[in-house]
């Protein structure tokens, strides 16, 4: 019930506020002393109260007749609060007051600036009205109260909780209403900044008050169940699942200090995606049977390329989720996995214990799978393991950062990879970029200003001009014009005369060059198809596609 029991009951003694042979008789029942005391004598907790406030030197409040303000009450995340059993009641703006029920577990009152990152100072409260109103503020379920205790994953929350609670929650449903696929929560000098990443362009949505980002940051630390609260000075990376109504979403969240306090980015990881088919990521009929015969062979390599951001991991799980058989045994290597998904065995990297991509390949071989995917190829080693893979009959799957699919077999080169391997074990390279796709709601006719059809070397007077449209604006796109992204993309297949060429060492741009006369549409020429079935609008290709200038 208190951090030492004997010692209270001796204050209480010394006090006048409890007869020594009360006391003694308390003591020879066993149990809680102070209980004992409680339920058989005149003692109150009001006077256990007064007679610990005035040994702990500081004062005693009547926290039942207080009306504390809720971003006063916000100041600690309902899991703290009923962890330490704590009641913030005042916030001066440099010391956050506190009402606790013990004065003498010391190993909360040095815990709690270190937790809070706040000044604190103590005032002390009655134990019932400590409980009551952890109970009636925060409303928390026991349920919930033991999985945050227990360091669980899966949080659920309910309409009864903390404010700070219903606050983190709400940035959640919020986000995934609008479809969003990051939350960034920023501190600034005098506030906190909430910014969602709709369709790949940020955009800013509320600002709070700067004193709640400890409370923030606390919460959806806890929520993680692996990140430390304590911890403000160095990086921290923790995984969150949360169920949104029917849906599960899972939430990869990184926390970085800054110099205004930490900032967390949190990516949304909807598990609907992977049941994407390969026409929902944008492949035409043509390019998506080329691929599916691809993603069908029984060896050699795979590639998709493009920089940070361009939707190369949810092609891998949407070529998983084709191949996905019960004769076919398929392992992946990620850092970190994603989503999980299930027949398939997931290895996540951790470079701190030596689980390194090349360290986790050479287990996986041993493994006999047929199919592996590799979320990135970074190094020789990795390179050098996928290449003996790919030609010992197994069907390897990864992305590599290149601008294009032919430059793919530069930067396979650079890292030390011999071209006559190249040319003998990759298969395919699919470059790919996201561009916004239209509201379908509110997308109009669009004419081709002269720029716009230089760039894209349309001639206007096309019969098909009349299929190209803008973007204009309404409720269901938050009036900018587009709704979800779409992607182009360029695929480079290696047969017998490519790999001729590569073995001749011929340059990227000579071999773009002949990829082209053979056949292989650009990421622009992609663009230039989708705009024209009305699908994203000629900005979105433009820029997307700047690099292309062939």
């Amino acid at each position: 019930m208190f951090s030492n029991e004997d010692y209270l009951a001796d204050l209480l003694v010394e006090a006048g506020a409890v007869a020594p042979e009360a006391l003694d008789q308390a003591r020879r029942q066993g149990g809680s002393v102070i209980e004992k005391l409680l339920n058989d004598t005149d003692l109150s907790e009001e006077t256990v109260c007064a007679v610990l406030a005035q040994n702990a030197g500081i004062d005693a409040i009547d926290l039942g007749s207080m009306v504390i303000a809720p971003d006063v009450a916000s100041a600690i995340p309902d899991d703290i609060a009923r962890r330490y059993r704590v009641v913030p009641v005042a916030d001066d703006g440099v010391f956050l007051t506190i009402a606790v029920a013990d004065p003498f577990d010391f190993e909360t009152m040095d815990s709690l600036p270190h937790v809070l990152g706040r000044e604190l100072s103590f005032v002390c409260a009655p134990i019932n009205a400590v409980t009551l109103f952890l109970k009636q503020f925060y409303g928390a379920t026991e349920k919930s109260a033991a999985m945050d205790i227990a360091g669980g994953h899966d949080v659920e929350v309910s309409d009864g909780d903390a404010p700070i609670i219903r606050l983190v929650q709400s940035l959640l449903s919020e986000a995934m209403k609008m479809r969003c696929s990051d939350i960034h929560i920023e501190p600034l000098e005098t506030s906190v900044r909430v910014r969602y990443r709709m369709d790949g362009k940020l955009v800013e949505v509320d600002n709070h008050p700067k004193k709640l980002l400890p409370a923030i940051i606390a919460r959806l630390k806890v929520m993680s169940g692996t990140m430390s609260i304590a911890e403000k000075r160095l990086p921290q990376d923790g995984r969150i699942q949360v169920k949104m109504g029917d849906k599960e979403i899972d939430l990869r969240v990184s926390s970085v200090p800054s110099n205004h306090g930490e900032s967390v980015v949190m990516r949304i990881l909807d598990k609907s995606a992977l049941v994407l088919g390969l026409p929902e990521l944008g492949f035409f009929s043509d390019d998506q049977s080329a691929f599916e015969q691809l993603i069908g062979l029984p060896d050699g390599i795979i590639l998709v390329t493009g920089p940070t951001g361009s939707g190369k991991t949810t092609t891998l799980y949407a070529c998983l989720n084709v191949i996905n058989q019960p004769d076919r045994k398929i392992i992946t290597v990620e850092d970190p996995v994603e989503y999980e998904m299930p027949g398939i065995n997931q290895v996540m990297v951790k470079t701190d214990i030596g689980m390194t991509f090349a360290a986790a390949l050479r287990a996986m071989l041993r493994q006999a799978p047929n199919i592996i995917m590799i979320g990135e190829i970074r190094d020789a080693e990795t390179a050098n393991i996928a290449i003996n893979a790919s030609l010992t009959g197994h069907l390897v799957l990864s992305t590599l950062h290149t601008n294009d699919a032919p430059s793919a077999v530069a930067r396979l080169a650079d890292i030390g990879i011999k071209r006559f391997l190249i040319a003998s074990a990759v298969r395919a390279v699919l470059a790919q970029r996201l561009v916004r796709k239209l509201c379908p709601i509110c997308k109009a006719p669009h004419v081709l200003t002269d720029k716009e059809a230089r760039a894209l070397r349309f001639d206007s007077s096309r019969n098909d001009a009349s299929t190209i449209m803008g973007p204009v604006g309404c409720d269901k796109c938050r009036n900018n014009g587009y709704r979800g992204r779409i992607g182009l993309f360029e695929l480079f297949q290696i047969d017998d005369e490519v790999s001729h060429m590569i073995n001749e060492n011929l340059t990227s741009s000579q071999l773009r060059r002949r990829a082209r006369e053979l056949g292989m549409r650009t990421l622009r020429d992609d663009g230039i198809r989708k705009v024209l079935a009305g699908l994203t609008s000629p900005e979105e290709v433009i820029h997307v596609t700047m690099a292309d200038l062939d």
